[in-house]
């Protein structure tokens, strides 16, 4: 008789317990698939890429997501000037839990405003001919479906906004989802809740932490180049 008691309690707790896994993981889906679609603002930043729904100001709401990687796609130091243009050519900051994957390290940069000049002229993961990339190293690919995972949401950012489009657009035409993609805009713009500062002036001099930085760099030199 006690063994019909416990079967049928074990029954009913496995049951409730079913029903309480599946609300949660329901809900997590039903939250998990709430986000608007990708659609590009009007005006100069449209011309960037900038996303009308998510992006500086609403990114906060949007942080954190077991679905999702964000990536800063700045230098430390940028070679433009981007103090030109009233930016900062140094990361002087980020959105607590997005990771810096340099821009300049997967492909030429081009397109830059007069005043910010040259920004980096070295190696890249790829190179843009004729409108189409070209992977320079055998692991160019693997590096870059590594870092930005095609299984993901991806948001992007860097200081103005220009790099977080560029890389969008490399995304795409290399395969990505084009769906699944926010250019969320520039830090330099940002007033929200998760900043984390690297800039700060001690004893009158200007400092940058970039110990704070989960900075993904780029060895060259330990790459296999691709011979034409």
């Amino acid at each position: 008789m006690k063994k019909n008691v416990w079967l049928v309690l074990s029954i009913i707790i496995s049951l409730l317990l079913g029903g309480v896994i599946s609300y949660f993981i329901f809900n997590k889906n039903e939250e998990l698939s709430a986000l608007p679609k990708p659609e590009v603002t009007g005006g100069e930043r449209g011309m960037l890429g900038i996303d009308k729904n998510i992006n500086e100001e609403t990114i906060d709401n949007y942080l954190g997501r077991d679905d999702s990687v964000y990536r800063d796609m700045r230098m430390l130091k940028d070679p433009g000037n981007y103090e030109a243009i009233g930016g900062d050519s140094y990361l002087s900051g980020f959105i607590k839990g997005f990771e810096v994957v340099p821009y300049p390290y997967l492909t030429e940069v081009k397109g830059l405003p007069e005043a910010v000049g040259d920004s980096y002229k070295g190696h890249t993961l790829f190179t843009e001919k004729e409108g189409k990339y070209i992977a320079n190293y055998k692991e160019s690919l693997d590096i870059l479906e590594y870092y930005f995972p095609k299984d993901k949401v991806i948001f992007l950012m860097c200081g103005g906004g220009g790099y977080a489009g560029m890389t969008k657009n490399l995304l795409v035409s290399l395969g990505w989802d084009e769906n699944k993609i926010y250019d969320v805009g520039g830090y330099w713009f940002y007033n929200g809740n998760n900043n984390i500062n690297v800039k700060r002036e001690e004893n009158g001099k200007i400092l940058y932490d970039f110990w704070k930085v989960t900075y993904h760099n780029i060895d060259f030199k330990t790459l296999t180049e691709v011979k034409e």
